[in-house]
């Protein structure tokens, strides 16, 4: 047994030299020894084909690995190269630099830094590096690429190794992340100081805006339990006019024509929808409409809305400082919006107890103003607005909040995001009265869903419901004579 274990598996020598030379005693060789081993049996074949393929993955992972070491390695010298360069640059006198000269100096810094650890890097590394060091710096970090890719509409951030962007209404995953949870709140931090605002463990949760104007939310521990939280609603540098919405789909040439007549015979406006459904885009586009003679004064928790009027007033709230003072609600900024002789008073956004001054202004010669709610329907707009009337602690009885309401508002337009990521404006509906002690509504356009396409896309099509405008007459006294056609619906 022992001898053929010998035969089959023979000794390696233990000088490194071949087998059947060790084999020779005295100048004799024995034959034994010089006779090649036979080929392994077949229960030995499954052992060596599994030695193959370990072999083959492992010469396949080493290069992986040594990537992955290095990219571990080059983010460790990138935290300790963000630090150096905050240590080494006079932040105070960034202001006065040019961008020539900031990014001379910070691209000095790093290449004394490589130096000094005997870091190799090639060049589209190096200028790969300058940049994201440059953005550290008068920027916000990681999160300034995505803030100049036009193609991202919102930045979604979950904690400092997470990041998720939306494009053409669909969310993905990134692959940029913070160093750490204390790098994000520097990021945080930044944007907030930068208009006065504050976040921290006794104020968690801030509301903020971007130089460009984009809308910033952010929620920091203890409240975000992974990680801060925050979001980013892009704000669109090319404004987006009813021509361009027609043109995208987000609603018809018929459904165009009818907003304009509304918004210029200035009838009550309220934009309903759900949370990034477009609500902000749409009312922008029905201020296009307005006559450029005409005051028109604005109210914002955070200011957002793009009129291209000359003559326009913009107000944006205030939260309360360190001592809980000084704070400035959008109820206070519409009242005060009353004294300030506006033709049309436009709120971003109603959400608590400013409505019932909203509604006051609407019935008391403010006709024209406009807008939006949350909100998934019409009707439920309207039961949105009786909520926020008992919200604001006046005691009327629900008829009186509806009589209200019925002769304060004229038209709600719905919009929605569907699930195919488009945004379209689903329904156009007018409040007719009351009947009773409910509020009488009719719908005169829609969008009707036909079906979907193999990649998931929604068909569908604008529609008239067939039902005449309320207010014809009002539009025909001021010069909108609208087709009877638009009316009519497609069969």
């Amino acid at each position: 047994m022992f001898s053929r274990y010998k035969k089959q598996n023979p000794r390696p020598p233990k000088n490194g030299g071949s087998p059947n030379l060790q084999a020779v005693v005295g100048g004799k060789t024995d034959a034994a020894a010089i006779t090649p081993p036979p080929a392994p049996d077949a229960t030995d074949a499954p052992r060596v084909k599994r030695r193959e393929v370990t072999e083959k993955v492992t010469a396949r992972a080493a290069p992986l690995d040594k990537e992955r070491k290095r990219k571990e390695r080059l983010s460790e010298i990138k935290a300790e190269l963000h630090k150096e360069i905050l240590d080494n640059l006079n932040l105070a006198a960034l202001e006065q630099a040019s961008e020539k000269e900031l990014r001379q100096e910070i691209t000095e810094i790093a290449s004394e830094f490589l130096e000094d650890k005997s870091v190799v890097l090639n060049r589209d590394e190096r200028v790969a590096l300058n940049q994201e060091l440059y953005d550290e710096v008068t920027g916000l970090g990681p999160l300034e690429a995505l803030l100049k890719d036009d193609g991202v509409n919102d930045i979604l951030v979950n904690g400092p190794q997470q990041i998720f962007v939306e494009r053409a209404g669909k969310l993905e995953l990134t692959d940029i992340t913070f160093k750490d949870e204390r790098h994000l709140m520097r990021i945080i931090d930044k944007i907030v100081s930068a208009v006065g605002r504050r976040v921290d463990e006794s104020n968690p949760h801030v509301d903020a805006r971007l130089a460009d104007g984009s809308r910033f939310n952010a929620m920091v521990p203890p409240i975000a339990v992974d990680g801060s939280l925050v979001s980013i609603r892009k704000f669109k540098k090319d404004k987006l006019g009813i021509d361009e919405l027609v043109n995208f789909g987000a609603f018809s040439e018929e459904m165009a024509a009818y907003l304009q007549a509304a918004v210029a015979c200035r009838l009550n406006i309220i934009v309903s929808g759900g949370t990034g459904s477009g609500k902000t885009t749409t009312l922008n586009a029905l201020s296009s409409f307005i006559d450029n003679s005409e005051r028109i004064l604005t109210i914002e928790d955070t200011a957002e809305l793009q009129l291209q009027q000359t003559h326009v007033g913009r107000m944006e709230s205030r939260p309360a400082n360190v001592e809980g003072k000084g704070a400035v609600s959008q109820r206070d900024c519409l009242k005060n919006a009353l004294r300030m002789r506006p033709d049309r008073i436009i709120v971003g956004e109603t959400r608590g107890e400013e409505v019932i001054d909203m509604l006051q202004a609407m019935n008391t010669g403010h006709d024209g103003s406009m807008t939006t709610i949350h909100a998934n329907s019409a009707r439920d707009g309207v039961s949105r607005l009786e909520n926020m009337v008992a919200m604001a602690g006046i005691e009327m009885p629900l008829k009186a909040v509806r009589s209200q309401i019925a002769s304060a508002v004229h038209l709600i337009v719905q919009a929605s995001r569907l699930q195919d990521g488009s945004r379209r404006m689903v329904s156009i509906t007018e409040i007719t009265g009351m009947e009773g002690e409910v509020i009488s509504m009719q719908e005169v356009f829609r969008y009707e869903r036909l079906g979907l396409e193999t990649d998931g896309t929604i068909v569908g099509r604008f529609n008239a419901t067939g039902v005449r405008s309320h207010f014809s007459d009002r539009f025909r006294q001021w010069g909108y004579d609208l087709p009877a056609t638009i009316f009519e619906p497609i069969i």
